[in-house]
């Protein structure tokens, strides 16, 4: 069985942004109900009448299932080959992925092709029903007055479904599914809506023609996210372009774009296996679609782009800094555009009167509300509740508590994040708006990152930990990234200050980050931990550290591995999918590469919690901590950046 085939812990079916995600928390389309990334069920069902005999294809019933023959999943699509009574139908959800074509990346629209055909060579009658829940467009459990219609649209029938009162961007938080906006399925086939949903149905008849189609799923939310107080649309529906209007030309588009995304598959897949075989082929599967649908990508005042990620759950914020730096090597390798655009936001709310502080934000706000940091904000406000606007405070309006910032994490990340997005090929236009900035977070990490006090990470679930050796191998590497700006910026005697700075850190690093095995958690020469941060010394070409010291880190990870992966660090048994391959490609070694990622591969395959690929679980007992469904595990793409 290839990776493709491989059994994952939930199966993408729509995967667009954070509200339009629903999957499948089992092996087949038949083995469970359809939910939310959230757990939130989301009912999504199909039906064949064979013969006049009804079998289930979608969702579960009382009624017979076709058995499953054959699974897929790639990077863009979930394919099954279901048989029953004779009939063969393959099922397709898809989404256009494409990162280099952006405009269909981010228009909420999901794909469902279908392929009807006798398995036994005789002719067989058969009806097939399809059926979308209108609780893809409300929160809870309890259905609000609705109200829907439908109508034609040149070749194609639309129905759409909403609640009658649209309180546009109304809520605020995690955990949350859409509760605004209008469900829309299009078709050259018919189409209905219903009192509780929409209904595709097709009478046809199966013979050795197979019959085949496909019908549409689009969610028009109005408006995405409020940015600053603009209320901005999906990149893909700026300039007044409506979801009919872009359901009419992905029609049109079907073939030049399910072709691309099918090429777009075999490269990724083909490129995965020859750096990791098919356990990472099976986990660059597991994680492309599940990246983007933790985002949204919107149309910015100004017509910038925008690339918004959504803490899953983790705490609902929005851009959040340290979430979008593990993201990142999905985007450099495909599309490093999509990098400005994660750092866009940040730079624009550190620049406000209200954010006094001379390191990086954490946040730019909480789904769907860009409107100001609210990690470590002292008032604390409920989920579901909208942010206060902190965008439009003062300077000097006391908000922010410092013991919960996490001042090198997010400085190292921004310049980081911004030099290589450059390096990558995207253009150098925000490190040039930015310049003072940047010059004041380097200033950070040259003051507190060599040897940092106690403060948060990224790995904030961890707690707080003063002398952290991967936080401050985080600064160095963002004061070497600082450098390689300044030389873009033609400031090469800045830029030999910086680089020289670097390189002093990093043998004074390299000398006191030493421990009996590997290097230490903290400079006091307690435990171990993955030195992840590290990677970009390899991927940026810094020089930073000698070639034998990865070696010898990575080999030090062997010993330390359980059933299900390595673990973070010395103080628990615990991991993060996203570290591990970073770690893994520390190594130039392929065969240390792959036994550091076959057990993550394994997590994929035997891990009993039907959650969307965890990036935070159990390396011994295989079961999610929590986190579901995180952008962070466009992360496992790293590889692709190593192995350029």
């Amino acid at each position: 069985m290839n990776a493709s085939s491989d059994r994952l812990p939930a199966l993408p079916l729509i995967a667009n942004d954070p509200y339009f995600s629903v999957w499948m928390p089992g092996d087949t389309l038949t083995s469970a109900c359809p939910v939310h990334w959230s757990g939130v069920p989301k009912r999504l069902d199909g039906h064949m009448l064979i013969d006049g005999k009804e079998y289930v294809f979608l969702g579960q019933s009382s009624r017979p299932a076709m058995e499953t023959g054959s699974l897929r999943v790639t990077p863009t699509r979930t394919v099954s080959v279901m048989e029953a009574a004779g009939v063969k139908l393959t099922l397709s959800f898809w989404s256009p992925a494409l990162p280099d074509d952006p405009d269909a990346l981010s228009t909420p629209i999901t794909f469902l092709d279908y392929s009807i055909a006798s398995a036994d060579g005789r002719a067989h009658t058969v009806s097939l029903r399809f059926f979308a829940s209108a609780a893809l467009c409300y929160d809870g459990v309890v259905p609000p007055p609705l109200q829907g219609d439908q109508f034609d649209f040149g070749p194609l029938h639309m129905a759409f479904i909403g609640q009658t009162q649209q309180r546009v961007l109304g809520h605020s938080g995690d955990h949350i599914t859409m509760d605004w906006g209008y469900l829309y399925m299009a078709s050259a086939g018919t189409v209905a809506c219903e009192q509780d949903g929409l209904r595709f149905s097709l009478e046809t008849t199966a013979d050795n023609s197979p019959a085949s189609g496909f019908l549409m799923l689009g969610y028009d939310d109005i408006a995405s996210v409020n940015y600053f107080g603009s209320c901005c649309k999906a990149w893909g529906l700026r300039d007044g372009k409506t979801l009919p209007q872009a359901l009419a030309e992905f029609s049109l588009r079907h073939d030049e774009l399910l072709s691309a995304c099918k090429t777009l598959d075999e490269q990724v897949l083909a490129k995965a296996r020859s750096i990791g075989g098919e356990d990472y082929a099976l986990i660059a599967a597991a994680a492309w679609r599940h990246t983007f649908a933790a985002h949204k990508l919107i149309a910015a005042p100004g017509g910038k782009m925008a690339f918004l990620s959504k803490e899953n759950d983790s705490n609902g914020c929005i851009g959040t800094v340290d979430v979008s730096y593990p993201s990142v090597p999905l985007f450099l390798a495909f599309c490093p555009e999509l990098v400005n655009a994660l750092c866009r936001p940040v730079l624009h709310f550190a620049s406000l009167p209200v954010w006094q502080e001379d390191f990086a934000p954490h946040d730019v706000g909480r789904y769907p509300y860009a409107t100001g940091q609210v990690y470590a904000a002292k008032r604390r406000l409920p989920n579901g509740q909208v942010p206060l606007p902190y965008y439009l405070y003062p300077e000097k309006t006391d908000v922010y508590d410092i013991r919960y910032q996490m001042p090198v994490e997010e400085c190292g990340n921004m310049l980081i994040m911004l030099e290589a997005a450059v390096s990558f090929g995207a253009k150098d236009d925000l490190i040039r708006e930015y310049a003072p900035l940047l010059s004041k977070w380097v200033g950070y990490l040259a003051r507190f990152g060599e040897d940092p006090g106690e403060q948060l990470c990224t790995d904030d679930f961890a707690g707080h930990l003063a002398r952290n050796v991967n936080l401050s191998a985080k600064a160095i590497v963002g004061i070497a990234c600082y450098a390689r700006i300044l030389k873009r910026m033609n400031q090469p005697e800045e830029a030999i200050r910086w680089q020289n700075r670097a390189y002093e850190m990093a043998k004074s690093w390299l000398e006191r980050a030493k421990a009996k095995e590997g290097t230490a958690l903290t400079f006091d020469g307690t435990g171990w931990s993955m030195k992840y941060n590290l990677i970009w010394d390899k991927v940026l070409h810094l020089g930073l550290l000698p070639e034998a010291f990865y070696e010898a880190e990575t080999v030090s990870y062997l010993s330390r591995m359980n059933e299900y992966g390595l673990p973070l660090d010395s103080r628990a048994d615990y991991t993060k999918s996203d570290w591990i391959v970073w770690s893994a490609s520390l190594s130039e070694n392929p065969e240390v590469f792959r036994q550091l990622i076959a057990p993550l591969a394994h997590y994929l395959r035997r891990t009993s919690t039907r959650v969307p690929f965890s990036d935070w679980y159990d390396t011994k007992t295989g079961r999610y901590v929590a986190f579901i469904g995180r952008s962070v595990q466009g992360g496992v793409y790293m590889p692709f950046l190593t192995n350029r």
